[in-house]
């Protein structure tokens, strides 16, 4: 932090030398800030006066501040050896070693001069400015305040103590102690009524504490100086982003690019382009963002601010490649960026390169101490490779009588970003007390999963099952092996196989049907909220039958927080054998729904996800039947670590292995995190 008493030094000078009248001039430069001139002109009274203390002083300020930091300490200690009781000079010396950032240096020497002379008003302000670069604002209050008892109301000493609070609010912030931030904020308030760094400052804490209507209410009040509406406009469009309420956001920022002809403030002008563009892309509206940042692009080509609105776009385009192309040279402009770091980090992330996003993340925090963004971004990276432990309890029944009792424990354990193993071990116990039949199923699977290229991983799971049924016990061979594919921009692809056993109900169970299932999914999304999957199943058994199946669902995403979609199913199968008596198996089934999904992730203490359908199933030449569909689950959040869902089902949709036409089904999930990091960052 900068402090000038050029005023108080220039009044002396001129009051105790002669000569100084003749240098009024470069004293103005240096008054008014205009260093690049006073340099050259005190350079000019030294060629012919290369002695005169005074032109030798304003000259080593000049450079100084000029950006000189080095040669102006170096003329400073040369005056010192010879005025070495110069008060006057020794305070230059000492400012000079604030330029050269050299703070514990100048904190003892400045601690020195205040011995000297406790009342020296330029003295305690210098050293109430070290402190507070070094980071010790408490200290630094104190010694800005005894400056203030000597020269009240001094603008100087009033703009560092504000800028005291500022940093100290700041540091408080950073070590999330956010209570005390907010009050220093609050206390600087008391000195410097609705002042607008102090408010956005205070704003942005609640922004980042998610103090959401504190952060409005503050925002609103910035308003209140039109001078500052634009800015108070912007802070209010973002809290109506956080909250998800993007039209409302979009709205609110609007208002502020249509008055963008009656600011004059730069800072404004670009936040409040910023600000527009971004609830545009909030708002997918893609077009017209990329209008206005292309026009941006063409005016000022290399500007961080634009580049990281590109790269915002293309990030929501699932652009990744763009976008990471843009951060890039956000940090070859400034290498610091914290736009550049982390956006870098998001994109990496995106791309799949896990460990360079881990990299981008540190260099941020390594800059940015403890920011809450990059701290979440780890924090969100970690939680994806940390090892659990999930277990599923559930029963259904179904109108043909047909009971299931099912436990599922499995435990996965990442080893890097590319490898994981997993392990799981169910249990199914089936009965149907009209027929008389039980069977119960204990299965042993272990799997791993391996990411060999970005956009390309395997994942295969091998194991036995064990099967003891009244009229058969046998043990059967599993596997599940399956390519995972992002072959274009917003697509998915998954190619596997499959080998199981049918094992809806005791009767199925004992009769030793084994499948062989060849499968494709396909998900293709869109920027502008269309969605459409398909899934193909061709499967072979042991019996000698063979089914085909087809699902197709396209669907449009009408919100997104919570995600709320509507779509349309159609389901097609058919089994070259009918066997109806052993198990559903016509030779032509169609169904065709419409259907509504709200979700809400596992972001907040609650999560939800409710799914409802209706429509019609045509099962080979008998009349169309009206079907049914719902289910949904309940969850809550009891730590980072711990969480637990209730689910349930019911239909009367048929299906392949049903031999009735209503099933029921409900369960309750548990899921721990065994640890708090991935076991690879220990």
């Amino acid at each position: 932090m900068k402090f000038n008493f050029c005023n108080l030094l220039i009044i002396f000078l001129i009051t105790c030398f002669g000569y100084s009248q003749n240098m009024q001039e470069g004293f103005t430069y240096l008054e008014e800030g205009n260093y690049q001139k006073a340099e050259i002109f005190f350079e000019s009274i030294l060629k012919d006066h290369s002695n005169n203390k005074v032109a030798r002083l304003c000259y080593g300020r000049a450079i100084g501040l000029n950006g000189n930091t080095e040669k102006s300490k170096a003329l400073f200690k040369d005056l010192l050896k010879e005025y070495s009781n110069d008060f006057e000079i020794k305070l230059n010396y000492g400012e000079s070693l604030l330029w050269n950032k050299n703070f514990n240096e100048a904190k003892t020497y400045f601690k020195t001069l205040i011995t000297q002379k406790p009342n020296n008003f330029p003295a305690l302000l210098s050293y109430a400015n070290t402190l507070s670069n070094l980071k010790e604002y408490e200290n630094a209050l104190v010694y800005v305040n005894e400056a203030l008892t000597i020269l009240p109301g001094n603008q100087n000493a009033l703009n560092s103590k504000k800028y005291i609070y500022l940093g100290y609010a700041y540091k408080k912030q950073q070590e999330q102690n956010y209570s005390e931030a907010e009050a220093l904020l609050k206390e600087s308030l008391t000195h410097f009524n609705n002042d607008k760094e102090t408010l956005l400052n205070l704003a942005n804490l609640y922004l980042i504490s998610n103090a959401l209507e504190k952060a409005e209410t503050t925002y609103t009040l910035l308003g209140e100086n039109l001078e500052n509406k634009a800015h108070s406009l912007s802070g209010l469009a973002l809290v109506s982003h956080i909250k998800g309420k993007e039209k409302e956001a979009l709205k609110i920022s609007e208002q502020a690019f249509i008055s963008l002809a009656s600011i004059k403030d730069k800072t404004q002008i670009q936040q409040t382009k910023e600000r527009y563009i971004q609830a545009l892309i909030w708002n997918k509206n893609y077009r017209e963002a990329k209008t206005l940042i292309t026009e941006l692009i063409t005016n000022i080509p290399s500007e961080n601010w634009v580049l990281a609105l590109r790269a915002t776009l293309n990030t929501y385009k699932g652009n990744f490649k763009k976008s990471l192309s843009d951060y890039n040279k956000i940090l070859e402009n400034d290498s610091s960026s914290f736009d550049g770091n982390l956006g870098k980090a998001n994109s990496l992330k995106a791309l799949g390169l896990y460990n360079k996003a881990y990299n981008s993340a540190n260099t941020t925090l390594s800059i940015y101490k403890n920011q809450k963004d990059a701290v979440n971004f780890i924090k969100i990276l970690d939680k994806q490779f940390t090892p659990y432990v999930e277990t599923k309890t559930g029963y259904s029944l179904d109108n043909g009588d047909n009971e299931a009792t099912t436990f599922l424990t499995n435990v996965v354990l990442p080893l890097s970003t590319k490898f994981k193993v997993n392990g799981v071990y169910s249990y199914r116990d089936s009965k149907n007390e009209v027929t008389n039949n039980e069977a119960k199923a204990n299965n042993m699977i272990f799997g791993f999963s391996y990411l060999l290229f970005p956009k390309l991983g395997i994942k295969s799971n091998f194991g036995v099952t064990s099967i003891n049924a009244k009229t058969n016990d046998y043990t059967q061979f599993l596997t599940d092996i399956v390519l995972n594919l992002k072959p274009f921009k917003l697509q998915t692809l998954d190619l596997g196989f499959k080998r199981e056993w049918q094992d809806f109900n005791a009767d199925l169970l004992s009769r030793e049907i084994v499948q062989n299932t060849w499968y494709v999914n396909y998900n293709i999304s869109s920027n502008f909220n269309l969605g459409w999957y398909t899934q193909y199943n061709y499967t072979t058994q042991n019996d000698n039958n063979e089914n085909h199946l087809l699902f197709t669902s396209l669907y449009y995403n009408i919100f997104s927080k919570p995600l709320f979609k509507a779509g349309l199913n159609y389901q097609y199968i058919t089994f070259k054998d009918q066997v109806p008596d052993i198990y559903f198996s016509p030779e032509q089934f169609n169904v065709i729904e419409v259907f509504t999904e709200l979700i809400k992730n596992q972001g907040g203490k609650w999560f939800y996800n409710l799914n409802a359908a209706t429509g019609f199933q045509f099962i080979e030449n008998l009349e169309k039947q009206s079907t049914y569909r719902f289910q949904g689950k309940l969850g809550y959040n009891f730590s980072n670590r711990f969480l637990a869902n209730m689910y349930g089902l019911h239909s009367n949709i048929a299906s392949i292995t049903a031999t009735g036409f209503t099933y029921t089904e409900v369960g309750f999930c548990l899921k721990w995190d065994v640890s708090k990091k991935p076991i690879f960052k220990k």
